[in-house]
């Protein structure tokens, strides 16, 4: 591989508030090494990220950070929600700064995708007291019948998103990415499949991002528009083949609601960058039709599929998940033509390099 090939992804670029080395992103990658019992990371998690900054990734967009116990849904994951954890996370966000990197903490509720006895025993919460197919991941039990969540329960979570947003500064953040994604709690509620409602919370789709709306309406007046990013997918870890019924329509209907809040940062997600989902275009390629803002693209991206994407427009920053797992020297190795060493799950999962 030839670095003159691979020019737009080490341009500098300013999206929002962040001014980035390159056009690249570290994607969010749940990795469960925070304290079981109280959600705090180590040093192990410090030195993790900073690797990744020091390659001179642009933006890196942390694992999921549940915003409140009853969130969690898998052992292990980081909450940002006591003080406790802020402080951890600060050690984290001063070593990327350091090495003069961007880092923004991804805010995640996971809904219905949870287990009493990881969700502070209590039921999980969801649109909908239907319960999600399969097992809990790293935990192995079935998914818990969800309680539906109630106006009340509502109000609650959309002011823990916004003051986990705000805690996410405090504890030296550059902004946040808000978890719309892969059938987590917003997911749930922009979902028919989950979300059964008959208020204004429900309905067609419309009326079902209702939700996520409000959630990033929170978190922007907490942090604002340019320091706000949102992550959406049609993927679902429970339904892994589900798609929208009319990709084009709901891909539409998203962007109309994005611009409604005031969003100017979006993050779709597929699992396959390159495949077409409608009227012979991809899904990146699909939003783009509708939205002029900036573009996170993600999908199991190499190198040179990244600099296509970049040239053409379809997206601004380029986002690699497990080629940053097993090589936290992946730019350099891209820029100097060197070897990439394939991502292998039973290696690369159960330690932190």
């Amino acid at each position: 591989m030839e670095h003159t090939m691979i020019s737009k992804l080490f341009e500098p670029v300013t999206i929002g508030a962040w001014k980035l080395r390159t056009r690249t992103a570290m994607a969010p990658m749940t990795r469960c090494f925070a304290d079981v019992q109280t959600g705090v990371v180590g040093e192990d998690v410090v030195e993790y990220y900073r690797r990744r900054a020091a390659d001179g990734i642009g933006l890196i967009i942390t694992e999921g950070i549940v915003i409140s116990p009853r969130a969690k849904g898998n052992p292990g994951v980081s909450g940002l929600y006591t003080q406790e954890q802020i402080n951890a996370w600060k050690k984290v966000t001063e070593a990327v700064h350091r090495e003069g990197g961007t880092i923004i903490a991804q805010i995640w509720h996971v809904g219905r995708a949870s287990h009493h006895e990881i969700a502070g025993n209590l039921p999980p919460q969801a649109p909908s007291a239907i319960r999600a197919e399969g097992k809990v991941s790293r935990f192995g039990k079935p998914f818990d019948i969800p309680e539906e969540m109630s106006i009340d329960d509502i109000k609650e979570v959309i002011g823990q998103y916004a003051q986990a947003a705000i805690n996410a500064i405090e504890a030296g953040f550059d902004g946040v990415e808000v978890h719309g994604a892969h059938g987590y709690l917003i997911d749930q509620f922009n979902s028919d499949v989950s979300n059964h409602r008959k208020d204004r919370y429900g309905g067609d789709l419309a009326g079902r991002l209702t939700f996520m709306k409000e959630v990033l309406k929170e978190v922007i007046n907490a942090v604002g528009a340019n320091r706000t990013l949102i992550r959406f997918s049609a993927l679902k870890i429970d339904q892994p083949d589900y798609m929208w019924e009319d990709p084009e329509e709901a891909i539409q209907t998203f962007i109309e609601a994005y611009k409604e809040v005031g969003m100017t940062m979006i993050h779709p997600s597929t699992m396959e960058f390159t495949k077409t989902i409608a009227d012979g275009k991809t899904m990146h390629q699909l939003v783009r039709k509708y939205w002029d803002g900036i573009i996170v693209g993600v999908g199991d991206l190499n190198a040179e599929t990244a600099e296509q994407a970049i040239a053409e427009g379809t997206v601004d920053i380029a986002a690699f998940g497990r080629p940053l797992l097993a090589n936290p020297n992946f730019l350099h190795r891209v820029e100097k033509g060197e070897e990439i060493i394939p991502y292998e799950a039973k290696i690369h999962l159960k330690e932190l390099i």
